[in-house]
């Protein structure tokens, strides 16, 4: 298994690079906002050997409608194919997302 922390650098939607990070110990992806005083997560946990649950994403209240809940879905995505990993999706935001952006590799990992 990779470190328990990694990161990628994602385009926001005003074409800024933004940090996602990855703690696989504690099963979350998550974007520092605002300097390190607020955080954007996606919240997972493995319910099989090979399956995650994509359970819970949420963005502070100022930061809303800005593409940060997409680029930790994406990431979060990213991850189920890179890990050759299914996917049970409990939050609604990803659900929107995949439904959004429905690639090949995204759609053949969810579970229903």
């Amino acid at each position: 298994m990779a470190d328990a922390a990694s990161y990628v650098l994602m385009q926001a939607e005003n074409g800024s690079l933004v940090r996602v990070e990855h703690n696989r110990k504690k099963r979350q992806f998550f974007i520092r906002l605002n300097g390190y005083s607020d955080r954007a997560v996606l919240l997972y946990e493995y319910i099989g050997k090979k399956t995650v649950d994509l359970q819970h994403t949420e963005v502070p209240d100022g930061y809303r409608g800005r593409g940060i809940a997409r680029l930790l879905a994406k990431a979060s995505m990213d991850f189920v194919v890179e890990e050759d990993l299914k996917a049970h999706i409990t939050c609604w935001y990803i659900q929107k997302f995949i439904k959004d952006n429905p690639l090949p590799q995204y759609l053949q990992r969810v579970q229903n």
